[in-house]
């Protein structure tokens, strides 16, 4: 099979996931952009109108591979690898298939509390370089299909998948860690936003801790916008992928409040009791050096959280809240 960019800057791209939320926007930006697309889940969203669509788990290798037929693809952008199992079934489907394969990956491989990471002085952001995925260990034999498990080693999963991908060999790898991502109203399936919204506008109180250390943030369209252009790069490797400015959970909650015409409540909750999202006991805000010395504009968080907040205050509450 001949694997090649194609004339006029058309290229073809396979998404994997790209169902929800930032993925959805991806691939619709992608459209924009002249390219020719198509999308890989389970069947249970279809893609907009013009985008190709393939039915397979991604999971099951046989079925995905049957899937992807005799297809080629300038690009994989695959949104929805989480484990080294995934990363090796995809990696055997695509050889021979992609020249370039991009992975959705987490600010969450760099949490000091998930792994044995260099120590990075608070205040400094934290560089790709702390994660290294060409020397990061893999063991494919634990229990990776246990959604429990899972859930509960997620950033180990993230970084043995990066693992995986990067040693593959047959196409070049890169890999796209996103800060915490907001924006988008309804669409912010995480609550996470939500959690402040309706906390603050009910006069509730926001579980901190007693130092908490800033943390960093990228608008929804913004990452869309970024995996865009690592699509369409050449760079290989891990990139970060936060907007300008760390916030702690005070300017959070201030951002919330000025919103809300409500003055914000906090509860100090004591060591090692749970606090609410983006409270953080322990650093690990990530630098977007490398991205902007790739070529990539950032904008600033304060910028874009105002309309990321009354977005979530004009959404119909959650009911578990």
């Amino acid at each position: 099979m001949t694997i090649g960019l194609q004339d006029g800057g058309m290229q073809r791209i396979c998404v994997i996931g790209g169902s929800r939320y930032f993925g959805k926007l991806l691939v619709r930006r992608l459209q924009a952009a002249g390219h020719q697309v198509t999308v890989i889940n389970r069947g249970s969203t279809p893609p907009p109108p013009g985008v190709e669509h393939l039915v397979a788990d991604r999971n099951d290798e046989a079925a995905l591979t049957a899937a992807l037929g005799s297809r080629t693809f300038d690009v994989v952008v695959d949104q929805v690898c989480y484990t080294p199992v995934q990363a090796a079934i995809a990696a055997r489907a695509f050889a021979g298939r992609t020249r370039r394969y991009v992975m959705t990956s987490t600010i969450e491989v760099y949490d000091p509390a998930s792994a044995a990471l260099p120590a990075v002085p608070a205040g400094t952001p934290v560089p790709e370089g702390i994660v290294d995925p060409a020397a990061w260990r893999v063991a494919m034999d634990l229990p990776w299909h246990d959604d429990a498990y899972l859930e509960a080693h997620y950033a180990e999963g993230k970084r043995q998948a990066e693992a995986v991908l990067t040693r593959a060999g047959g196409f070049a790898f890169a890999s796209v860690r996103s800060a915490h991502v907001l924006g988008g109203g309804e669409r912010e399936f995480t609550g996470r936003l939500a959690h402040y919204t309706e906390r603050v506008a009910a006069g509730g109180a926001i579980a901190v801790h007693a130092k908490p250390l800033p943390t960093v943030f990228i608008h929804y369209a913004e990452l869309a916008d970024l995996l865009l252009w690592a699509a369409t790069a050449e760079f290989t490797g891990p990139v970060n992928a936060c907007s300008d400015g760390p916030l702690d959970v005070y300017a959070l909650t201030a951002a919330v409040a000025a919103q809300a015409g409500r003055e914000p409540v906090h509860r100090t909750v004591p060591a090692g009791e749970e606090a609410s999202p983006f409270s953080f006991d322990r650093h690990y805000a990530m630098s977007n050096a490398r991205a902007k010395e790739l070529g990539f504009p950032f904008s600033r968080t304060t910028d874009w959280l105002p309309g990321a907040v009354a977005e979530a205050l004009t959404t119909e509450p959650s009911p578990s809240v």
